[in-house]
């Protein structure tokens, strides 16, 4: 059964209260942050009118802290459960914070594509501007790094795993699809081994099992945003590589981008693929065989899906 939520509103992020899946925040198109008790049947609005909500991440074991990414690039945080927020300021100042310029929209501005909040250290913040860098906070939000070195300027997805802060990893277009940290999102080492395409939009890693990861390609955006000539794929690697590509009754090449990956904490091999159409696809034997769900979402943007196995 597919139900809308949040009608009239343009819904550009998701996320859920890794504590508590039943609390969710949207991010919408400059209408700020509205929030759901009730895992999304009913919301309200929860503050930052008039902004442009890109991203938002919740502090794993801290529902009550959450950060928003906003367009311009700006990043808010607010310690109440998204009662109040505030700017952090210092993220106006990142060094070459001028360059950042994104093609995606009209008319080029940048924005924060996506935040990740350690789940071992909630001082560890990393945040993904699409077009410009990728940046990290060691102190909750009060300084940032300037663009992390191996990481790709062009951040489509940026995730920790869900319960080892050590383990980052990364989604982007120019720069070869895929990056990976193995210290905190420290350092970065770009992991394109093994892809015959490198337009990446999504990543997903399995929760057990830090060093298997997942990624969906396509050739360049122009295909990866088309609109059912996607020539997409999702690839599958162990440890060190190299990206193996997955089959086993997924369409090859898929149509339609596979704009969500996800998995679910606690069940190992367990990963599912949102598509731009609307399909959702899932594996119980890490990406070795594949099923088409009895679910249609609708047409999705990237990072907008929020699945439950039960």
């Amino acid at each position: 059964k597919t139900e809308t939520a949040l009608p009239g509103q343009d819904v550009r992020s998701l996320a859920a209260d890794p504590a508590d899946g039943r609390v969710l925040y949207a991010g919408t198109q400059g209408d700020g942050v509205f929030k759901s008790l009730d895992g999304g049947r009913t919301w309200s609005q929860s503050g930052l009118p008039g902004q442009i909500i890109k991203s938002i991440a919740v502090t794993p074991g801290e529902g009550r802290t959450l950060y928003a990414g906003a367009k311009p690039p700006m990043v808010f945080v607010s310690r109440d459960g998204g009662a109040s927020w505030e700017e952090q300021n210092s993220f106006r100042r990142i060094p070459g914070r001028s360059l950042w310029r994104s093609p995606a929209e009209s008319p080029g501005t940048a924005y924060v594509q996506s935040l990740a909040v350690s789940p071992t250290d909630s001082r560890v913040i990393l945040a993904g501007i699409e077009l410009g860098a990728v940046v990290r906070s060691e102190d909750g939000g009060a300084t940032w790094s300037r663009h992390l070195p191996g990481a790709l300027r062009d951040c489509h997805t940026l995730i920790f795993h869900n319960n080892d802060g050590a383990w980052a990893y990364e989604a982007g277009g120019t720069g070869g699809g895929a990056s990976l940290s193995r210290d905190g999102g420290a350092s970065w080492n770009k992991a394109g081994a093994g892809l015959d395409r490198h337009y990446a939009v999504a990543c997903a890693a399995d929760p057990v099992r830090p060093d298997l990861w997942y990624i969906s390609v396509s050739p360049g955006p122009g295909k990866a945003h088309s609109g059912g000539n996607a020539e997409a794929a999702i690839y599958r690697m162990r440890e060190r590589g190299p990206w193996v590509k997955q089959s086993g009754g997924l369409p090859q090449p898929l149509d339609w981008m596979p704009y969500g990956l996800a998995t679910v904490p606690g069940r190992a091999g367990t990963v599912i693929a949102a598509l731009q159409n609307g399909e959702v696809w899932a594996s119980e034997d890490s990406g070795e065989t594949w099923s088409r769900l009895s679910v249609e979402l609708g047409p999705i943007r990237p990072g907008l899906q929020a699945i439950s196995m039960d």
